[in-house]
C-alpha cells in the first residue's frame, strides 16, 4: 500500500505539514462533494470512464488514473467500503451492492493500519465487524469461506475467530430463546429473572428468531427444488 512510516521528527521540532492532496482529487472533490468531499462512498466499477466520458478537456487519462488509485487505497474510502456501503454513480446515486469479498479485505486492511497506531486491543471489534459482514451477505459459512479466503494464514485465521465466535454466540442465544420459550415470562420478568438487561435479552432473542426463520426458510427451498 505504499504507506511507510518514517521516523518522527527530534524532540521540540515543529510536525510536518500533512502531504497535500493530489491535484485531480481536488478537482474531483470539487466536482463531485457528495463521493470526494467530506465523506467518501465507494465508487461504482467504471468510474473511470464515466468521468472522463463527462469532463473530456478536464482530466488527463493517466492523471485520472492516479488519482482514483490514491483514492481508493486511501483509509477513509476503505473505512466506507468496509461499512458495506453500496457503489454509486457521479451522481451519488447508489447503483450496486459492494462484493463480500471487497467488505472483508477492507476490514482487514483498515485493521492492519489501525493496529500500526494504537495500543488498543483492536480484535475483538473486528471480529464483531466479520461477523456483521458475513451475515449482512446472506451467505452460508461455506460459501462467503470460499468467497474470501485468500493465501494469508493470518487473515483466514482471523475469520476462523470470527466463526467460532459466531458460532458460540448463536448457541447461546437459541439456548436462551428455549429457555424464555419454556418460562411462560414477559420479556422483563424473565430478563430480570437472570438478572439480565431486558434490551440485551430482546436482541438475543431476536437473532435466534431470525436464525431459525433463515433456516426454516432454506430448508423449505431446498425440498421445493427440482432434481437434476
Amino acid at each position: 500500500m505504499g504507506n511507510g512510516a518514517k521516523a518522527g521528527p527530534a524532540a521540540g521540532a515543529a510536525p510536518s505539514q500533512s502531504k497535500a492532496p493530489h491535484p485531480v482529487l481536488e478537482q474531483l472533490a470539487g466536482f463531485y462533494p457528495h463521493l470526494f468531499g467530506a465523506v467518501f462512498r465507494p465508487l461504482k466499477r467504471g468510474i473511470f470512464q464515466d468521468l472522463l466520458a463527462a469532463h473530456p478537456d478536464v482530466f488527463e487519462r493517466d492523471a485520472l488514473k492516479v488519482a482514483l488509485g490514491l483514492h481508493t487505497r486511501s483509509t477513509r474510502y476503505l473505512q466506507s467500503v468496509a461499512a458495506g456501503d453500496k457503489r454509486h454513480d457521479l451522481q451519488g446515486e447508489p447503483v450496486e451492492d459492494m462484493a463480500p469479498e471487497h467488505v472483508h479485505h477492507a476490514l482487514l486492511e483498515v485493521y492492519r493500519r489501525r493496529k500500526a497506531r494504537s495500543t488498543e486491543d483492536l480484535l475483538p471489534k473486528l471480529r464483531n465487524r466479520m461477523i456483521a459482514a458475513f451475515e449482512a451477505s446472506g451467505l452460508t459459512r461455506e460459501a462467503y469461506t470460499e468467497l474470501v479466503h485468500g493465501r494469508d494464514d493470518a487473515a483466514n485465521a482471523l475469520l476462523e475467530e470470527a466463526f467460532a465466535e459466531w458460532s458460540a454466540r448463536n448457541a447461546k442465544d437459541e439456548a436462551l430463546l428455549r429457555a424464555f420459550e419454556a418460562s411462560g415470562q414477559t420479556l422483563e420478568a424473565f430478563a430480570d429473572m437472570y438478572g439480565m438487561v431486558a434490551r440485551t435479552v430482546g436482541q438475543q432473542l431476536e437473532r435466534a428468531r431470525r436464525r431459525q426463520a433463515a433456516q426454516a426458510q432454506a430448508a423449505a427451498a431446498a425440498t421445493t427444488e427440482p432434481a437434476q
